[in-house]
């Protein structure tokens, strides 16, 4: 019967337009295709909040400043929003080597009952992690997430425990997952500061961009269509990802993700009344920070050797990375590096201890810092080396 209810829907995503009445679970259906001139209307380069969302965060990926925020810690319900970590946690997976694109999973009973948006898994059912993957960020498929947590985990408990795990370590300090999905179910929650730091977790991974970014594709063959939830990544300039959620309980809720000029923003809207002013708020804060803000690197200073005591060898050479620096625009002044390096550093050093940092100034005020490194090993002078040392000498002399 699922597979028939498929065929049925595959034709629909082709011959049905949307409904401006439909919610997330139709998210099988195509969007119209019609541009909408609310997506291409200029905006000020201000924003101020409608006091529709519950809450609301603009952060920069490459620095993590927040340059908005309205109640960015509350703890609320954020639906499929949920799946940012969700994701994250397969992206490791993939990253580490413990599962690739092209395994296969076994559809289990309980990922194939999943209500809400769904791809209408069947249990016994096989699909790759790359089509499941797709279902999960571009639909917001509820089954597939739950098939990859069971194949990463063993057990949806057991993802959702390295989910809360996981959100710990990136220093999320308002958040609670019940499921891997955003379902309904008390106690699950989060907070849009937490949900702007998972996600900026998730972008450290290249591949999600491939899943992000789509806007229609298939599954099965080409025989289930799939339509993107994210209505920015077709009508607005530079969208990149990356998840939106809705239930009658957490109201229309978005991660969003934009780059324009080298700089990568992250719009989190929590709550809103209706799709369209979710959107429009992110877009609002999206536009805002392209209007105000600029990302720069500066070029890494030439750095001398430090001097090293009680070694081997009497210095050993330094290394920096480099940084980016989130500039106001319309702020002049040149910007200026300044060492700080440690001295009398004595041996033992290994390669990537800290030896300093880069300051890096305009008109007097310090805007970032990078740590500088030691870039060789150098050991500590022994009786052994000083008698090695001694015979070289003498050796030459002869």
């Amino acid at each position: 019967m699922k597979k028939l209810f498929c065929v049925v829907l595959s034709l629909l995503f082709f011959l049905t337009p949307y409904s401006a009445n439909a919610t997330e679970i139709a998210a099988i259906y195509p969007y119209d295709m019609q541009i909408e001139d609310f997506w291409f209307e200029p905006t000020s380069a201000e924003y101020v909040s409608d006091g529709d969302a519950k809450a609301l965060l603009l952060m920069e990926y490459s620095t993590g400043k927040v340059l908005f925020a309205e109640n960015e810690t509350e703890h609320l319900p954020i639906a499929s929003v949920t799946k940012v970590i969700s994701t994250l946690l397969v992206m490791d997976a993939i990253d580490e080597g413990r599962i690739t694109l092209h395994d296969m999973v076994t559809i289990s009973e309980h990922a194939a009952s999943m209500g809400g948006s769904q791809v209408f898994l069947e249990a016994g059912e096989q699909m790759s992690v790359d089509d499941l993957l797709k279902s999960l960020v571009v639909v917001s498929a509820n089954d597939a997430t739950v098939a990859l947590g069971e194949y990463i985990c063993g057990s949806e408990a057991s993802f959702v425990a390295a989910m809360n795990e996981r959100a710990k370590e990136l220093g999320c300090e308002n958040s609670n997952f019940v499921n891997t999905n955003g379902l309904p179910v008390e106690g699950h929650y989060s907070c849009a500061l937490d949900i702007a730091l998972i996600t900026r977790e998730l972008m450290k991974h290249e591949l999600i961009f491939k899943y992000t970014g789509i806007w229609m594709d298939t599954i099965r063959n080409g025989s289930f269509g799939l339509a993107n939830t994210n209505k920015l990544i077709r009508f607005y300039k530079g969208a990149t990802g990356m998840k939106t959620g809705f239930t009658g309980e957490a109201k229309y809720c978005l991660s969003g993700t934009a780059q324009r000029d080298g700089m990568h923003l992250i719009a989190i809207v929590l709550g809103a009344s209706t799709s369209d002013k979710r959107f429009a708020a992110a877009k609002g804060m999206f536009d805002y920070g392209f209007a105000n803000y600029s990302i720069i690197t500066p070029e890494v200073p030439s750095i001398e050797p430090i001097d090293i005591t009680r070694g081997v060898s009497d210095c050993a050479k330094l290394t920096a990375e480099p940084i980016s620096i989130l500039l106001e625009k319309g702020n002049k002044g040149e910007i200026e590096p300044q060492l700080f390096i440690n001295e009398n550093m004595q041996a033992p050093v290994s390669e990537g201890d800290e030896a300093g940092y880069i300051a890096y100034y305009r008109n007097g005020e310090e805007l970032a810092r990078t740590k500088v490194y030691i870039a060789e090993e150098v050991k500590e002078v022994s009786y052994g080396s000083l008698l090695s040392e001694i015979f070289k000498i003498l050796t030459f002399k002869r």
